[in-house]
């Protein structure tokens, strides 16, 4: 089965074709709407063969359905037909679940990704389960994206940012009594010191979750 990957970010949308080495990138960002997406991938794989996509949406998604209007990106995204406009059968699934996928080692993993956001996602004994923790209150009113996102680094330095992350690990890591905590996206790599009980990720493995989804989830 040949399947095309689509891992949609706050700051690129990042494609990987069947059998394909090259990561190719477009722009994405807050006026990114779901119909400029897709035009603008269908332009970069022209020279691309693929039978399926699985795309990586960064929101919540359930029955392969969005189910809100992303936070970071433009509109348009909610109830919008991609097969019908990628030409192709597709599969949607959380950008965070998707990297968690081709991170999983199994048991009880929980996945964070510290990106734009908070992505987050669990999979317990092959069962995945996307989250939305990113957007519950931390502290001061705040969330938990607030804090450990883009914005929180910015505002409030890597060394106070890499204390957060640290104390925001260890916290959900006991919440749900996870046996690891897989820790991606594009900021994790900032990270001085890794908290206890956490392993980096790696970005590539959201396009091993995308392959796997169809190989390892015929009724998703």
């Amino acid at each position: 089965m040949q399947i095309l990957v689509i891992d949609i970010g706050g700051t690129n949308v990042k494609i990987k074709g069947p059998e394909q080495d090259e990561v190719r990138k477009m722009p994405s960002g807050p006026t990114l709407s779901a119909e400029q997406m897709v035009h603008g991938v269908l332009e970069l794989v022209k020279d691309w063969s693929f039978e399926v996509v699985t795309i990586g949406y960064p929101g919540p998604v359930a029955k392969n359905r969005i189910l809100k209007e992303p936070v970071n990106l433009g509109h348009g995204w909610l109830d919008f037909n991609f097969a019908t406009a990628l030409g192709k059968p597709v599969r949607l699934i959380n950008d965070a679940a998707m990297q968690a996928l081709g991170s999983y080692e199994g048991g009880r993993m929980l996945f964070l990704g510290l990106g734009t956001g908070l992505g987050s996602a669990m999979i317990i004994d092959k069962v995945i389960a996307p989250m939305e923790i990113g957007h519950l209150p931390y502290k001061k009113k705040q969330s938990f994206e607030d804090y450990v996102g883009t914005a929180g680094l910015q505002r409030r330095g890597k060394k106070k940012w890499q204390k957060t992350v640290e104390d925001v690990v260890h916290r959900l890591r006991d919440a749900f009594i996870a046996d690891y905590v897989v820790l991606g996206g594009g900021n994790a790599k900032k990270l001085t010191n890794l908290p206890e009980g956490a392993r980096l990720g790696n970005n590539a493995n959201a396009f091993i979750g995308g392959v796997r989804l169809w190989h390892d989830y015929p009724d998703w």
